[in-house]
C-alpha cells in the first residue's frame, strides 16, 4: 500500500491475480494456470470460474465453478474446500451410457426384459428345489443358494443402471457408492467360493460315492455355506476400506455404470499404486485360487469317469457336471478379463462392455443352463407344473360338484 492509501503497481497486480476470472457461458476457452501450472480448460456450462492460486489438485487444476451453474452443471458432484485449498469430491457422476444417447431408448427395454427373465428363472429354480423332495440333496441346495446369490447380485447393479438410463441425473453419493461396491464385491467373491464348493461336491459324489452322505451331511454343508459368504464379504470389506480410506479429488466422473474398483480408485487423492497392487493380489487370490481348485476337482472327476466301464454310466456322471462347468468357465472368464489385469481400468469402454456381460448376461445364463442342461431339474419342473395344474383342476371340479 502506497502513501495516502493509494495502491502501488505491485498491489494492483496482486489484486488483479486474486480476482475471479469470468468467461461467457458455454465457452470452451482456456484459462491460464496459476503458480506455474499448465493452462486449464474452462468448464463448458459455467458462467464464472475462480482460479485458486497455489491449490494443488491431483489433476494439476485449481478451478472452481462459483456462480451461474446451468442445469447440466447441477448434475455434477458437489465439492468441499479443505484448509489447504484442495477441492474434495462428495458425490460421483456415473458416466454409464451417457455417451450413447441414441442407444439408451433401446438399451432400457432390453436390459429390463433380461433382468425380469433372470429374476423369474432364479425364483423358479429356488421354488422347484424347495417343493420337490427329490432335489433335497447338497448339490441342489447349493444350486438354490447360487440362484439366491445371483438374484441379490443383480439387485445391486441393474435397478440403478435402469434408473440412470431413464433419468438425466447420474449422480451417486459416496456412501451409496461405497455400499454398492461392498455388496457387489461381496456377492461376487462369494460366488467364486460357492462355485468352488459345488465343484468339491461333485468331486465327492463321483470319486467317493459311498462316503458322500457322510462327508456332505447337512451340518457340514451349512458350515461350508456360511464360510463361503463370510470369506467373500470379508474380502469385499478389505478392498472397500482400502479404496475409500482416502478422500477423492481426482474428479467426479466414474467411467462406469456402477461403482467398480478401477474407475473409483482412479479418483482418489492418495497415491493409488500401492492400493491398486494390494487389490490386484487379493483379486488373484480369490479368482485364480478358486478357479485352480475347481480345475483340480475336475481333474479327479475326469480320472474317475474314465475308469467307469459302461458308456451310459460315463455319460450320466458327466451330465451332472456339465451345467456347473459351463457356469464356471463363463464366470471366471469374465472375472479374469476385468480383475486379473495389471492395467485394469485403462480401457473404460471395453471394461463397460465386459461388465454388461457379467452383470446382465451371466446371471441369465445360470437358470437357463441349469434348467436346459440338467435332466433332474427339468423333470422336477414338469412334475411341479403338472401337480399345480392338477390341483387347480381338482379344485375347479370340486367347486363344480358343490354347485
Amino acid at each position: 500500500m502506497g502513501p495516502r492509501g493509494r495502491l502501488t503497481g505491485l498491489d494492483q497486480s496482486l489484486l488483479k491475480e486474486m480476482r475471479p476470472q469470468t468467461l461467457p457461458s458455454g465457452t470452451g476457452g482456456l484459462l491460464p494456470g496459476g503458480c506455474g501450472e499448465p493452462a486449464i480448460s474452462a468448464l463448458p456450462d459455467a458462467s464464472t470460474v475462480t482460479l485458486l492460486p497455489g491449490s494443488q489438485l491431483r489433476g494439476g487444476t485449481g478451478v472452481r465453478a462459483t456462480a451461474g451453474r446451468s442445469p447440466r452443471m447441477g448434475l455434477q458432484a458437489a465439492d468441499r474446500l479443505q484448509g489447504n485449498g484442495t477441492w474434495l469430491v462428495t458425490e460421483f457422476v456415473l458416466v454409464g451410457f451417457s455417451n450413447l444417447p441414441h442407444l439408451r431408448p433401446l438399451l432400457f427395454p432390453l436390459f429390463l426384459l433380461t433382468y425380469l427373465v433372470t429374476l423369474g428363472g432364479n425364483i423358479t429354480i429356488v421354488t422347484i428345489i424347495h417343493m420337490d423332495r427329490t432335489l433335497h440333496t447338497p448339490m441342489y441346495r447349493f444350486l438354490a443358494v447360487l440362484s439366491l446369490s445371483e438374484t441379490c447380485y443383480t439387485l445391486v447393479t441393474i435397478p440403478n443402471m435402469l434408473a440412470h438410463l431413464l433419468m438425466q441425473s447420474q449422480a451417486i453419493s459416496i456412501p451409496a457408492c461405497r455400499a454398492q461396491m461392498f455388496f457387489f464385491l461381496g456377492l461376487g467373491c462369494s460366488h467364486c467360493f460357492l462355485l468352488t464348493l459345488m465343484g468339491y461336491d461333485r468331486y465327492v459324489a463321483i470319486c467317493h460315492p459311498l462316503r458322500y452322505s457322510v462327508v456332505m451331511r447337512p451340518t457340514v454343508c451349512l458350515g461350508l455355506g456360511a464360510l463361503v459368504f463370510f470369506s467373500g464379504f470379508l474380502v469385499a470389506l478389505t478392498e472397500t476400506c482400502m479404496i475409500f480410506s482416502s478422500p477423492f479429488c481426482g474428479g467426479d466422473r466414474v467411467e462406469h455404470f456402477f461403482c467398480d474398483i478401477a474407475p473409483v480408485l482412479k479418483l482418489s487423492c492418495a497415491e493409488s499404486a500401492g492400493t491398486a497392487l494390494g487389490i490386484f493380489f487379493l483379486s488373484v487370490l480369490v479368482v485364480l485360487a478358486s478357479f485352480l481348485l475347481v480345475l483340480l476337482s475336475y481333474a479327479f472327476i475326469v480320472a474317475a469317469i474314465v475308469r467307469i466301464p459302461s458308456a451310459p454310466g460315463r455319460r450320466k456322471a458327466f451330465s451332472t457336471c456339465a451345467a456347473h462347468l459351463t457356469v464356471v468357465i463363463v464366470h471366471f472368464g469374465c472375472a479374469s478379463v476385468i480383475y486379473l489385469r495389471p492395467d485394469s481400468g485403462a480401457h473404460p469402454g471395453r471394461d463397460r462392455l465386459v461388465a454388461v456381460f457379467y452383470t446382465v448376461v451371466t446371471p441369465l445364463l445360470n437358470p437357463v443352463v441349469y434348467t436346459l442342461r440338467n435332466k433332474e431339474v427339468r423333470v422336477a419342473l414338469r412334475r411341479t407344473l403338472a401337480q399345480g395344474c392338477w390341483g387347480a383342476g381338482g379344485k375347479g371340479g370340486e367347486s363344480g360338484l358343490s354347485l
